[in-house]
């Protein structure tokens, strides 16, 4: 580690994620925000923080049932949605309903976003991290670049009001499915809900007894293990947070 990492660990420390109130999660698909950090939202709630969902798109392509029409899959992942939400603790949840795919463009999911943002108020900002080099996902790259933009811009009154939103008090940005972890939140108690969000409220993704469910329910499982072990927390999800003094001109936050 260079001196000037060192340094900047002192002048412009890290900001802990639950030394906030308002949480903003931005999810690219019904289902993405409770796998990236379920766990992390149920103890946010049950400190008694205020905790907003933001799904953008309407996930009429995630599934592998050809039965299963456009419109009839939109309104299936909406109530699985909300569902999932409440058994974490979450009331608010807001839906852009941009196609699933990328098929929209940048300045409808920026705009859209922002004036949520703008809405809500939110102090912390949590996406899926757009730097991970095996993401391939489209709406994952577009929904994380995006927030990535307007985590900067937030506070800013002339940016935001181009896309038709009020500033917002953005002070940290927190990314999930990250590769690169330098905060981690302990879930003892939570892992269990996070599980039961997923695989109990998303059946359209994850049918009972499904490859994909029992994968992805082990990988959970393993990865709050070792967070857990990482952070000397015991079961933990971890995530590659940026301040606000992080966000422009500083690339040792890196």
């Amino acid at each position: 580690m260079s001196l000037v990492r060192i340094a900047l660990r002192f002048a412009a420390p890290v900001p802990h994620l639950e030394a906030f109130e308002r949480y903003l999660f931005v999810g690219p698909h019904p289902d993405d925000i409770e796998i990236g950090a379920g766990a992390t939202v149920s103890r946010l709630t049950a400190l008694g923080k205020h905790v907003v969902f933001l799904i953008c798109t309407d996930g009429r392509y995630g599934t592998e049932n050809i039965a299963l029409s456009g419109d009839e899959l939109i309104r299936t992942r909406h109530a699985e949605a909300l569902r999932s939400a409440a058994l974490l603790g979450v009331t608010d949840v807001r839906f852009l309903d941009l196609s699933d795919g990328g098929f929209y463009t940048s300045e409808a999911l920026l705009c859209g976003i922002a004036q949520v943002i703008g809405d809500v108020q939110p102090q912390v900002l949590f996406a899926p991290d757009p730097c991970v080099r095996s993401e391939c996902h489209t709406d994952h790259l577009n929904v994380g670049q995006a927030v990535r933009r307007l985590a900067c811009a937030a506070p800013n009154p002339g940016v935001m009001s181009s896309y038709g939103a009020q500033p917002a008090p953005v002070q940290a940005l927190a990314y999930y499915m990250t590769a690169r972890p330098n905060r981690y939140v302990a879930t003892r108690g939570h892992l269990s809900r996070q599980l039961d969000a997923v695989f109990a409220c998303h059946l359209s993704q994850f049918p009972p007894d499904c490859a994909a469910a029992c994968s992805v329910r082990l990988y959970l499982k393993l990865r709050a293990a070792a967070f857990g072990l990482r952070s000397l927390k015991g079961c933990a999800e971890g995530f590659r947070v940026l301040g606000s003094i992080h966000m422009h001109c500083l690339p040792e936050a890196e």
